[in-house]
């Protein structure tokens, strides 16, 4: 047997050891399911990389529908357990969810990823006797909750509530998101914390041939492609997006369109893309595990118009990929990593103010190379690294403070 064989050995026998020893901290994070989003995709960096002998990961999800991601948790020794949620019926999950805690438990931490409602799943987590309990804010909704209706004005405060009495730990992936879940004032109650997205930056260290992805995709090799990451969801504002592509190909008879996502919404916009006579032009690519090969070989310019967001991952993606990025103002600013690469648009700027800017960005040359921007990306917070490890800290801190281990 060879040393380096021998040495493998040895470590895998030590990390045995210890699991016996101690046995590890056991997470079950809530979500809505585990698709391709950005929240979804962060966790499963998360799952790759985190120490899988001291951390246990499982996931219980809101919908009986098998999801993108489920296939690859269990290959990694993880679980998918489904909570179905009814809307009207929340007593079912109140009945369900203790249920699940006690036949798949114990678990040391509940982790919930699920906005507002997080405040119900922490009450009931707390109920069932959980050590830690945190909620996880994703999205700044504020702009939207400003003109619902009684009932969601209601629901949100009900929920705040109960996520300001029985959440141990709060994190946001942004000051705004932070805020929006826990307050203007969340920077004065240290139970309240930032916790950057990760990414794996590997994939964007590949070189790619370009051609042959635009070939794949059914693009001509000298097209003006413009690139969107996203679920067709209204947040994400694919109407206002098509209607930019429809100003541009006016102006850029090249231009192509690709449309990474699949959503409700999917029909709607493909009706409205055939209505504005973009058939030939946009390219609907449904949801895709190769995300940062498509930024590279494809996409020209990245654009993100969305009415509101968290800390968009797919933003730091395109910058990782050295891609200029057109989006909305109202995206809070932690997400500029490579300056050069930044344009900020109001959404009360017309779809034709996109547009140029859109093709300004095509017409100017630019010093920025892919390497130098993936350079950036790496010396940031946001690599997969720096997350795993501050996610890693935080919860043995959290549980050690807390007399659990």
């Amino acid at each position: 047997m060879s040393t380096s064989t021998k040495l493998k050995h040895a470590v895998k026998e030590n990390r045995h050891q210890n699991s016996i020893a101690h046995p590890p901290i056991r997470i079950l994070h809530v979500v809505g399911g585990m698709v391709r989003g950005g929240i979804e995709t962060w966790l499963m960096h998360i799952l790759r990389h985190i120490d899988r002998d001291r951390f246990h990961m499982d996931f219980l999800v809101l919908t009986p529908e098998p999801c993108a991601y489920d296939e690859e948790i269990r290959a990694l020794g993880s679980r998918v357990i489904p909570c179905p949620l009814q809307r009207w019926l929340p007593w079912i999950f109140a009945a369900n969810f203790p249920k699940i805690l006690e036949e798949y438990g114990p678990y040391d931490i509940v982790h919930s990823h699920v906005h507002h409602f997080s405040g119900y799943i922490l009450r009931l987590a707390k109920q069932a006797g959980v050590s830690l309990c945190i909620a996880h804010s994703h999205n700044d909704t504020s702009s939207q909750e400003a003109k619902a209706g009684l009932y969601r004005r209601l629901y949100c405060q009900l929920t705040e509530f109960w996520i300001t009495r029985h959440a141990t730990l709060g994190l946001g992936c942004s000051c705004k998101a932070a805020a929006d879940l826990f307050g203007a004032e969340w920077g004065t109650d240290p139970r309240w914390q930032i916790l950057y997205y990760g990414i794996d930056l590997t994939p964007f260290e590949n070189v790619v041939d370009s051609q042959a992805v635009r070939a794949e995709l059914g693009i001509p090799a000298d097209a003006f492609v413009i690139g969107h990451v996203g679920r067709f969801h209204p947040q994400k504002n694919h109407q206002f997006l098509i209607a930019i592509a429809a100003e541009i190909a006016k102006r850029e008879p090249k231009m192509r369109l690709l449309l990474l996502g699949e959503g409700y919404l999917q029909p709607k916009i493909r009706q409205q893309v055939l209505q504005m006579g973009l058939g030939d032009k946009v390219i609907f690519a449904g949801s895709r595990p190769d995300v940062p090969r498509l930024m590279l070989g494809a996409m020209d310019v990245f654009l993100l118009p969305s009415l509101h967001e968290g800390l968009p991952l797919v933003l730091l993606e395109a910058q990782a990929a050295g891609l200029p990025c057109i989006f909305t103002d109202v995206i809070t600013r932690e997400v500029n990593t490579v300056q050069p690469l930044i344009n900020r648009l109001s959404l009360s700027q017309p779809a034709q103010v996109w547009a140029e800017t859109v093709i300004a960005q095509k017409q100017k040359v630019s010093n920025i190379t892919k390497n130098y921007a993936l350079a950036l990306v790496k010396q940031s917070p946001f690599s997969i690294e720096t997350s795993v490890q501050n996610l890693e800290n935080i919860y043995q801190a959290q549980l050690v403070s807390g007399g659990v281990v």
